[in-house]
């Protein structure tokens, strides 16, 4: 049965977060508020974790898993960042966006891309998950918490509980906040390309949506 903890949107209480990571870094699977939507997320480096979030997914190896930092420094370990590249993420972080870059070799082979080695990163903008993620001091694994056969993710906790609460450990309670999820923008090639536009402005980028 997940365990519940009820923080506050805006100062977290810290005592909370700990008791949350700590279980994170014994293999819980977590739901936590983002920026964009609720967020599934586990420990970088616990396959079991890993597997159990693609099982509730029904999402295969093919499907990106993003890798939740704290800032641009944690970013330059888990993924290849040209100046170009570099400039952009200044502009986006923190803030609902994913990036696709192409991955180190310090991503477990699991995690990223199959046959691309690429990985999407993202820093949240979010008092709460960024609270978590300084609490751990290291990135977390995560996905938007929708369900399949969904059309929004979950944003209720109470419905976060009602459908997951034999399926994970953790939900950390923010209250609400919000179904959209992020805008996707792959970074390997030689120019950006808006893969989904979701709540994260382009205009700010200079990005224009991708063609249907």
């Amino acid at each position: 049965m997940a365990q519940v903890f009820t923080v506050h949107p805006q100062n977290p209480q810290l005592r909370l977060l700990r008791q949350a990571a700590q279980l994170i870094d014994h293999g819980a699977l977590a739901a936590i508020p983002t920026d964009s939507c609720y967020a599934l997320v586990c420990h970088l480096d616990d396959k079991v974790a890993v597997d159990r979030l693609r099982r509730i997914r029904r999402i295969d190896e093919r499907h990106h898993l993003s890798l939740l930092c704290r800032d641009l420094s944690e970013i330059a370990a888990y993924a290849q960042v040209d100046n170009k590249q570099y400039r952009l993420l200044k502009i986006a972080t923190p803030g609902p966006y994913t990036f696709i870059l192409d991955a180190t070799r310090e991503v477990p082979r699991r995690l990223s891309h199959p046959s691309r080695k690429t990985i999407g990163i993202r820093i949240p903008d979010h008092p709460v998950a960024l609270a978590l993620l300084d609490v751990l001091g290291q990135p977390l694994i995560g996905t938007t918490l929708m369900l399949p056969g969904d059309e929004l993710p979950l944003n209720d906790v109470e419905d976060i509980r009602a459908r997951l609460e034999h399926d994970i450990d953790v939900i950390v309670d923010a209250g609400a906040c919000g179904v959209e999820p992020t805008t996707i923008i792959d970074l390997t090639g030689r120019e950006a390309v808006v893969l989904r536009h979701g709540r994260g402005a382009l205009e700010p980028l200079g990005l224009a949506p991708a063609e249907s």
